[in-house]
């Protein structure tokens, strides 16, 4: 550990003439705790949370402690307790939260935060990605932060190390974070944070995602306790939409969210879901044994009553499962699916129920696909960093291997194109659910009904 006190005052820590804002002060303190924390750490042995907490509890009051020992040596005013004390707590709040991540977390306008060994790339709403100042001195500083956070695992501990080699995990302010080592050539991070965390179709509309329209129709097809899947490429906004349908759930109804990592967060609004359960995946331990699967949950979850299910992101052995309990009474389920348009999600839910345990066909998967889903609404990202929904497509049956389809939305750069008009029992449906047709019928684009 570097024994050379830490001078605040030359960087006018301390100078109430120049004073700076209590922001630099916290970062400046955390900045240098983190090093110390660093250079205690390398080679140490493991430490629990609290055991690395108190430690930098330490390490913060000795950093104050030199700067104000500088300062009355040389005659200058020192901070106030208040003062200090406030620079203290937030210090230790960076410490101990993403350390020198925090200030990017901090940023509302950051999406996406990715490193690559120790280079630190940013991706803003806006859709511009840049490479941010170096924020580490060498990868085992990251492989370092990365396993105190999996220690500190809101959902459990985790494990991050060349037996555990990829993590993935939500972290306390409900990002998602995915970390490797081993497997690649430097540690890689990613976090990946939703600036609507809780949101609408009408806060979407206003961010221009979804028109007046097809504000009206998913409302109705909510309502109408339409089965939906949601797809998109990464990074397109579908967990956002997700949340914005399930918003429209009424309050009285019981919802059971399934997730690989925790994510959607619809349990903890009580006022818009009070009868609302999460469940997340768990991982194998060290023995290899304590696994619980998305199709696990799924099965479980149909044995707790459920009024409808959701599934955060459908992409494997839960497929069937999931298609089984849209097709058997739980009517207005949701998922979201990858996938490069609309009709591409048939392409992607065969494949899936091809490779999982029950092993189906593709004329069973056609089949149980047409029975199970109503509606497939895609959400593409933009050029320009905004988010919009460019396709609903109404699945009217099967024939064959094929899932027979017809788009009754379609959207291009200036607004709705035309498209097929909603089957009658669709209509019938959404209509009882209070939605006029005659919306989607706009010169000279749209359907006329």
């Amino acid at each position: 550990m570097n024994s050379e006190p830490f001078d605040l005052t030359d960087n006018l820590f301390l100078d109430t003439d120049r004073a700076r804002t209590r922001a630099e002060q916290v970062a400046r303190t955390a900045a240098e705790a983190t090093r110390r924390l660093s250079e205690e750490t390398r080679g140490g042995p493991e430490e629990t949370a609290e055991q690395y907490r108190a430690r930098a509890e330490r390490v913060i009051a000795q950093i104050l402690d030199e700067a104000a020992t500088r300062a009355l040596s040389e005659g200058r005013a020192v901070l106030d307790p208040a003062t200090e004390a406030a620079v203290s707590s937030g210090a230790l709040a960076r410490v101990c939260g993403l350390g020198p991540l925090q200030p990017l977390l901090d940023d509302s306008d950051i999406e996406n935060i990715n490193i690559n060994g120790v280079d630190v790339w940013v991706r803003r709403a806006d859709g511009t990605r840049e490479q941010h100042a170096a924020l580490f001195d060498d990868p085992d500083d990251v492989v370092a932060l990365v396993r105190r956070l999996a220690a500190e695992s809101p959902s459990g501990e985790r494990r991050f190390d060349p037996g555990a080699p990829i993590l993935d995990m939500q972290l306390p302010g409900g990002e998602r974070l995915n970390a490797v080592m081993e497997v690649s050539r430097q540690p890689a991070v990613s976090i990946r944070r939703h600036r609507h965390s809780r949101t609408s179709l009408e806060r979407l509309r206003d961010l221009g995602t979804v028109d007046p329209a097809l504000t009206a129709l998913l409302r109705a097809a909510v309502r109408a306790r339409r089965n939906m899947v949601v797809t998109g490429g990464t990074g397109a906004g579908k967990t956002t939409l997700l949340r914005a349908l399930a918003a429209e759930i009424p309050p009285e109804e019981r919802i059971v969210t399934i997730e690989d990592v925790f994510e959607l967060g619809l349990d903890r609004d009580r006022a818009a879901h009070p009868d609302c359960v999460a469940l997340q995946a768990r991982p194998a331990n060290v023995e290899g044994v304590g696994e619980i699967t998305i199709a696990d949950l799924v099965r479980t979850a149909l044995r707790m009553s459920p009024d409808r299910v959701i599934v955060g992101e459908t992409r494997g052995s839960e497929t069937v499962p999931l298609l089984n309990a849209m097709s058997q009474g739980n009517d207005g389920s949701l998922t979201t699916l990858h996938a490069a348009d609309s009709a591409g999600a048939f392409t992607k839910l065969g494949a899936y129920a091809a490779q999982s345990a029950e092993r189906l066909p593709l004329e069973a998967t056609a089949s149980l696909v047409a029975a199970a889903v109503h509606l497939v609404v895609h959400v593409s990202a933009l050029p320009t960093g905004g988010r919009k929904v460019t396709s609903v497509r109404e699945v009217v049956g099967s024939e064959g291997q094929n899932v027979i389809s017809n788009e009754i939305y379609r959207s291009g750069r200036d607004g709705a194109l035309p498209a097929a008009p909603p089957s009658p029992d669709t209509l019938d449906a959404l209509a009882e659910a209070g939605f006029d047709p005659a919306v989607l019928h706009t010169d000279p684009v749209g359907w006329a009904p």
